[in-house]
């Protein structure tokens, strides 16, 4: 049974009105009332907190999501929607605008209601009297490791130009300031850090019911592995090499493993619950980026092309854009195989590949050779060694691993920009490859003066 369907969710938090006549109380929304102060309700804190489940995979999955349009900017995916031709000539040409929430100006607000959903849970168990303190802890935990991916999601796309980092208590009060892309990752960093704190000896409430994307990690010690595991990643994002060497030694990497070993939002289709958008069968909008064909290594036959290829890609009668740009794909991915099917948040194949980068800029290179031949061999391609190789072509090798391991994961744009190769994406030049997404046009009129970037 969906997790999702066996537990109330709570999707905002909203104070009740008072009236003369019966008044029945919206259960699946806990009132701010029962989250604070002496009238904090045990029921409620556990119901917001699993909720927090439910905000998180928000934006993810759909159509305009952020794996759809990080995919289509990093040249992973099309979406010839009729419907909207944006999705080529905004994503992939024209300026992105922060006035529309779906496009430019996307990937923002949801992730801080989430954001602000997780600050109400934690002021609510500090307030909360009928909790054990184990309990607690794990509650914090939790709020805290989602609050720290919905930072990432947004610096993400924000990248040099910043991204809040608190959210008011008040939202009708002056926004909170706009800080840089070296704050922000501060800020996650701290927060993974003291969710580790908090997790670690701490239990969690018997009544809590974690979503069965996280599945063999829905204990303290099991999600303090999730935990250290987008540590890693962070670490690695930030060049710290060492430290993600120890952040993955205390994640659930497993080299000899499932590869498919992980953290998922999951998706379902009962009533209230979300699909899985990605997932297109016949309607044939979604299609990959022929580029994923064209560069893809030959198996040691000689002949087939890499397994995560062949996996992960099926053949279509060819589509052309919407837009009028002469695009167009004879394919798409088979890898979402249903509107059921969970969204990787970090899955072992990555952590993998995250040990192998930080061995390759430590110079470790017979380590980081073994890690990528782990998924070179299971895709059938011939070792490498990278200590015969010269400093470009290792990055080149990098990130042709770390492309058809996680194809359209959310992952290729994200990858060439941190190693500035933006423009290896401009594969047309009547197009562009956009660096980054501008603040929504709501955050640059709130506030004076106006930010100098990110407000066209």
């Amino acid at each position: 049974m969906n997790a999702y369907k066996a537990i109330p969710v709570l999707l905002a938090i909203v104070a009740m009105s008072a009236c003369e006549t019966l008044v029945v109380p919206d259960l699946n929304n806990p009132s701010i009332e029962e989250l604070t102060g002496e009238g904090a309700s045990r029921v409620a804190v556990i119901t917001a907190a699993q909720g927090l489940f439910v905000r998180a995979r928000q934006g993810i999955a759909g159509r305009a999501g952020y794996v759809s349009e990080v995919g289509i900017i990093g040249r992973e995916s099309y979406n010839f929607d009729a419907a909207d031709p944006r999705f080529v000539t905004e994503l992939l040409r024209d300026p992105l605008d922060g006035g529309n929430g779906a496009f430019g100006g996307n990937h923002w607000a949801g992730r801080y209601r989430g954001f602000r959903d997780a600050d109400n849970v934690l002021n609510a168990v500090d307030a909360l009297a009928t909790m054990d303190a184990g309990d607690k802890d794990g509650l914090r935990g939790i709020a805290k490791t989602l609050q720290a991916l919905d930072l990432l999601l947004v610096i993400n796309t924000r990248d040099d130009l910043g991204a809040v980092i608190t959210v008011a208590a008040d939202p009708t009060g002056d926004p909170e300031p706009i800080v840089d892309r070296a704050a922000v990752f501060a800020r996650i960093t701290a927060l993974l850090d003291d969710a580790q704190g908090d997790l670690t000896g701490a239990s969690f409430p018997s009544d809590l019911r974690l979503p069965s994307g996280f599945d063999g990690f829905d204990t303290p010690a099991g999600f303090l592995t999730f935990n250290r595991a987008l540590k890693a990643r962070v670490d690695v994002y930030l060049g710290n090499d060492s430290a993600a060497l120890t952040s993955l030694g205390a994640s659930f990497i497993d080299p000899t493993g499932d590869m498919r070993l992980g953290v998922f939002y999951n998706y379902g289709v009962g009533s209230g619950d979300q699909v899985n958008n990605l997932f297109d069968p016949s309607e044939l909008i979604i299609l990959a980026h022929p580029s994923i064909e064209t560069d893809a290594q030959l198996q040691t036959d000689a002949v087939t092309l890499d397994q995560r290829f062949v996996d992960k890609i099926v053949s279509v009668a060819s589509v052309g854009d919407q837009g009028g740009l002469g695009l167009s794909s004879d394919l798409a991915f088979s890898l979402y195989t249903s509107a059921t099917t969970g969204v990787p948040i970090i899955r072992n194949e990555e952590l993998i590949l995250l040990r192998a980068e930080a061995n390759l800029r430590l110079d470790n290179f017979g380590l980081a050779s073994d890690d990528l031949n782990i998924l070179r061999g299971a895709a059938g391609l011939v070792d490498i060694d990278l200590s015969t190789m010269n400093a470009t072509q290792r990055i080149d090798e990098l990130l042709y691993n770390r492309r058809y391991s996680l194809l359209f994961e959310g992952h290729r744009w994200i990858d060439m920009r941190r190693y500035g190769r933006l423009s290896d994406l401009l594969l047309d030049p009547s197009l562009r490859v956009h660096a980054r997404f501008p603040f929504p046009v709501s955050e640059c009129d709130a506030r004076d003066p106006t930010p100098s970037q990110g407000c066209a």
